[in-house]
C-alpha cells in the first residue's frame, strides 16, 4: 500500500472540498484532495442549476397560461415537448458541470487522490485500499445525500431522488412528491406546470423552510390552489403494481376519503443526510452531536480535535452553496495556517425557494426569535400583503405576504420571512440591512423607487416602525406612499 505524508488532506471534491483545497494551498504546497465519486459539485450536477433549468421551462409554460388575464389569448394548443425540455436541462447542466471540471483539471495530478477515505486514527486516512495518507491537518468536506425511509427501497426504480430526475429523457405522466420542502416545492411545482400530474405529500404540516405560522399558512393555501398538496397526509399503503412500471398510493384526501393515485415515480424529497457515516469517525477522538455529526465551531469550523476541520453539507449546519463556500474558505484557511486559528466572516443568514411565489428567509427566523426571546415582548412583527401591492398587481403576481421582525427599544432589524414576488431579490436587500445591523428607521431612510415591488418592503417596515413606537401610525393611501405600497 502506498504511503504519503502531507500537511493538509481535504476529504471531498465538491463545492466545500474545492474551496478548502484552494484556501489551504495558499499556505502550503503539501495539500491533497481526496474524492471517491464524480467531480462536479452537487449544485452543478443535481442541485441548484439543473433545478432552475427545469423551473425556467415551467415558468415559460405558465406565462402562456396566465396571458388571458391580460387580455392576450395565445392561439392554438400549447404543446410541451418533454424530450426537448429535458434535453435542454441536461445540455445546460453539463455545461455548468464542465466549468467546474475545468477548475478541477487545473489542480495538479499529484494533489488529487481517487478513492473513498476512512479514518484509521486522528491523523491517518485509508484511501480505497491503495493509499495511506498521514496528514498533519484534515478537512472533512464530504457533502450530503438524499435521505428517505429504507422501506421505500422496495419500490425499486420507481423511487427517485432529485439526482435521478435530471437524467430523464422525457417527462412522465404522474409523479407523487413526498416532502414539500425546498426541493419538493421547486421540482413538484415545475413538473406540474410542465403538464405532469402531481400530488405533493408531507408530514407534520411543514411547508418549505418557513417557521412563521402566518407566512407558512399563506404558503400552504397558495400552493393548494395550484396543485394537490397535503402537508400532513395519512398514507395507508404505497406499493408497486405487478408487471407495471407504476406505483399505487392509497391515502386519505382532504375530505377524509380513501383515494388511489397511480404514478410513474415517487420523488423522495424528504431531506438530506451528511456523508459522514462511512468515514469511520469512531476511530478518531472527534466529539459528535446527537445525530452523529462532528461538533464544530461556527466561526473557525474547527472540531473537537484541534487539527481536524469540517465544511459544507457534511457539517449539517446550513446546506446551501454560499454557506458551503464560506465554510470551505474558513476551514481550508485554518487548516493551512494551523495552529494560527482565525475566526472567519459568517454572513447574515439568507435562503430562498424558487417556487412561484418564491419563499425567502433572512436573519433570525420567527422560531429562533421566539426560542431566544420567549414571550417577553422584546420583538414585534411588521407585515405587508402583496395582494394589493401596486407593481405586483400590475404584473398579476400579487400573491404573498412579508413579515419583518424588529427589536423593541433598539429598533434593530432582526429578520424576515416571506412568500411573494421577487422574494429572491427582496431577501438580498433585507440580508444586507441585517448584516449591517441597521435599525428599521435607517432602512426606511434608504431610497425606494416607484412603482416597484420593493415598495411593499417599505410598507412592512413602516408597519413595524409604528409597532415599535418609533414612528407614526400607518396612514392609508397617504400621498407619500402612492399606489405602489
Amino acid at each position: 500500500m502506498k504511503k504519503i505524508n502531507v500537511d493538509v488532506a481535504v476529504i471531498g471534491g465538491g463545492t466545500a472540498g474545492l474551496g478548502a483545497y484552494r484556501a489551504a494551498k495558499a499556505h502550503s504546497d503539501s495539500v491533497v484532495m481526496i474524492e471517491g465519486g464524480q467531480y462536479g459539485t452537487t449544485c452543478a450536477r443535481v442541485g441548484c442549476m439543473p433545478s432552475k433549468l427545469l423551473i425556467a421551462a415551467a415558468e415559460s409554460a405558465h406565462q402562456i397560461e396566465k396571458a388571458p388575464g391580460f387580455g392576450v389569448y395565445p392561439q392554438g394548443e400549447t404543446k410541451i415537448s418533454g424530450p426537448e425540455v429535458m434535453a435542454r436541462v441536461k445540455s445546460e447542466r453539463d455545461r455548468f458541470v464542465g466549468f467546474v471540471l475545468e477548475g478541477v483539471d487545473e489542480i495538479p495530478a499529484k494533489d488529487k487522490i481517487t478513492g473513498f477515505a476512512s479514518f484509521i486514527d486522528d491523523h491517518t486516512l485509508a484511501i480505497g485500499g491503495h493509499t495511506l495518507v498521514h496528514a498533519k491537518r484534515i478537512v472533512i468536506a464530504t457533502g450530503s445525500r438524499p435521505a428517505y425511509p429504507n422501506v421505500w427501497n422496495e419500490l425499486g426504480d420507481r423511487l427517485i431522488v432529485n439526482d435521478d430526475l435530471f437524467e430523464w429523457d422525457d417527462l412522465p405522466e404522474a409523479v407523487a412528491v413526498f416532502g414539500p420542502g425546498v426541493i419538493g416545492l421547486e421540482l413538484g411545482q415545475a413538473l406540474h406546470r410542465l403538464g405532469v400530474e402531481v400530488k405533493m405529500f408531507g408530514l407534520g404540516g411543514q411547508v418549505g423552510p418557513l417557521t412563521d405560522p402566518e407566512v407558512m399558512g399563506y404558503a400552504n393555501q397558495t400552493f393548494q390552489q395550484e396543485f394537490y398538496l397535503d402537508a400532513d397526509v395519512k398514507v395507508e399503503s404505497m406499493q408497486r403494481i405487478e408487471d407495471q412500471d407504476k406505483v399505487e398510493i392509497i391515502f386519505l384526501n382532504h375530505n377524509g376519503e380513501r383515494e388511489a393515485f397511480v404514478v410513474d415515480y415517487i420523488l423522495a424529497a424528504t431531506g438530506r443526510r451528511p456523508n459522514i457515516d462511512n468515514l469511520s469517525i469512531d476511530k478518531t477522538s472527534i466529539k459528535l452531536d446527537q445525530v452523529g455529526v462532528p461538533v464544530a465551531d461556527n466561526f473557525t469550523m474547527q472540531t473537537s480535535v484541534k487539527h481536524i476541520f469540517i465544511a459544507g453539507d457534511a457539517s449539517n449546519q446550513v446546506p446551501l452553496l454560499h454557506e458551503a463556500a464560506d465554510q470551505a474558505r474558513i476551514a481550508g484557511d485554518n487548516a493551512g495556517r494551523f495552529p494560527d486559528i482565525r475566526a472567519g466572516l459568517r454572513r447574515s443568514a439568507i435562503s430562498a425557494v424558487f417556487s412561484d411565489p418564491q419563499i425567502a428567509m433572512v436573519g433570525e427566523t420567527h422560531k429562533q426569535l421566539t426560542e431566544r426571546l420567549g414571550n417577553c415582548g422584546c420583538f414585534t412583527t411588521g407585515t405587508v400583503s402583496f395582494e394589493n401591492q401596486g407593481r405586483s398587481r400590475v404584473m398579476l403576481r400579487n400573491k404573498g405576504i412579508l413579515n419583518v421582525y424588529g427589536e423593541q427599544g433598539t429598533g434593530r432589524f432582526l429578520g424576515a420571512e416571506m412568500i411573494g414576488p421577487n422574494a429572491e431579490h427582496l431577501a438580498h436587500l433585507l440580508a444586507w440591512a441585517h448584516q449591517n445591523k441597521m435599525t428599521i428607521s435607517e432602512m426606511l431612510d434608504m431610497p425606494f423607487y416607484h412603482p416597484v415591488i420593493e415598495e411593499g418592503v417599505r410598507t412592512a417596515l413602516r408597519d413595524l416602525n409604528a409597532k415599535l413606537h418609533l414612528g407614526p401610525e400607518m396612514i392609508k393611501h397617504c400621498l407619500d406612499c402612492g399606489p405602489g405600497c
